[in-house]
């Protein structure tokens, strides 16, 4: 392992003070490990799309303020962004509408994959209410957005042949209650042999036994 100067520890070294060097480097590397880490790819893209709206907002016409922002709004938005997409949605004339792969090009117009502005969406909703905008007032939370991006899964599904399916939750597995069920028995079995062990007439041996099976009874229902 290397040590705090950057090169090999000397394997003779057994005490003593560290060389001079080693200070030094050791308060870079402490100055570095205190920097502030740099912003993930998500808080990027979070920040882009929102001075991207924020831009949307300055050059609308008439100019819009952020509080006076509404669901409205935010659909326009999106339908703005349909010009710079890249996903090819089929109109409903189109002889490919439907068809996942279509062997040959079309004239139909390129938008914003459904995928993507659920996304932005999401994104933009957390920047509003990061930069000071209260949840209930949030215009990306807006039941007509919701409605929107419901409507343009549900039309690029068809016109583009592939289904949007979420993704189910695994159901926890099932208790089993063989192997309670075996230990029951087991101490059932203990049970009788250390009466039949005990030696006696019939009688202690029968009561043993019942209790064991009322035992078994027990821990079943118990799980």
């Amino acid at each position: 392992m290397d040590s705090a100067s950057g090169g090999p520890s000397d394997p003779n070294s057994v005490g003593g003070e560290a060389p001079p060097a080693a200070t030094g480097s050791a308060t870079t590397t402490a100055s570095a490990s205190s920097s502030p880490a740099p912003p993930s790819r998500y808080e990027s893209q979070k920040r882009r799309d929102w001075n991207t709206f924020l831009q949307y907002l300055k050059n609308h016409k008439p100019p819009l303020t952020l509080a006076r922002c509404s669901g409205a709004h935010v659909i326009e938005f999106l339908k703005y962004l349909d010009q710079f997409g890249k996903t090819k949605v089929h109109n409903s004339g189109c002889p490919y509408f439907g068809h996942p792969n279509p062997p040959a090009p079309c004239a139909c117009p390129l938008k914003q994959a459904w995928g993507s502005l659920d996304a932005l969406i999401g994104r933009l909703r957390a920047a509003y209410e990061e930069n000071g905008g209260r949840p209930e007032s949030n215009p990306f939370g807006a039941r007509a957005v919701r409605i929107y991006l419901r409507e343009v899964r549900e039309g690029q599904a068809k016109a583009r042949g592939i289904p949007y399916e979420k993704k189910k939750r695994k159901r926890p597995s099932t208790v089993t209650v063989a192997g309670n069920v075996s230990v029951g028995s087991s101490s059932a079995a203990q049970q009788g042999g250390d009466a039949a062990a005990g030696g006696g007439d019939g009688a202690p041996t029968g009561q043993s036994t019942a209790a064991a099976a009322a035992a078994v009874t027990t821990t079943t229902a118990a799980v």
